[in-house]
């Protein structure tokens, strides 16, 4: 159910805009990470030493899952754009008002069907558990 945006050429230039500084910067933050990772590889000290880097590196590897996954989404709204579906949702094909997309220009659905999408999660939750 996919139909072309109606946000105004401007608009588009602002949306890539900020899509593409947010993945300059993610990328940018990642380099970072990367060689902060590499400085805690040092496994010298003692046992509560290496145990504090072990959860350090744990939660460095959720950070640097949680970025390649933004970087998806980046990248998967820059396409979007290009094709002249972004702001579309892509359930149910209306309109995502331009008020959401400021605040999350990653946005694939419009509110409605995201607040689906979360009570159909948390149920499927709560039967795995």
């Amino acid at each position: 159910m996919s139909r072309a945006t109606t946000l105004t050429e401007e608009k588009r230039k602002y949306f890539k805009n900020v899509l593409t500084q947010t993945l300059n910067a993610v990328l940018s933050e990642k380099r970072q990470d990367t060689l902060s990772i590499a400085y805690l590889k040092d496994e010298s000290g003692d046992f509560t030493d290496r145990a504090s880097l072990d959860i350090d590196n744990t939660l460095n590897l959720r950070i640097r899952e949680r970025e390649g996954r933004l970087i998806h989404k980046i990248k998967d709204a820059l396409i979007r754009l290009e094709n002249g579906t972004f702001g579309i949702c892509e359930e149910c094909g209306s309109e995502i008002p331009e008020k959401r997309l400021q605040v999350r220009p990653i946005a694939r659905l419009c509110i409605r069907c995201k607040e689906k999408e979360e009570i159909a999660e948390e149920i499927g939750a709560r039967w795995s558990a």
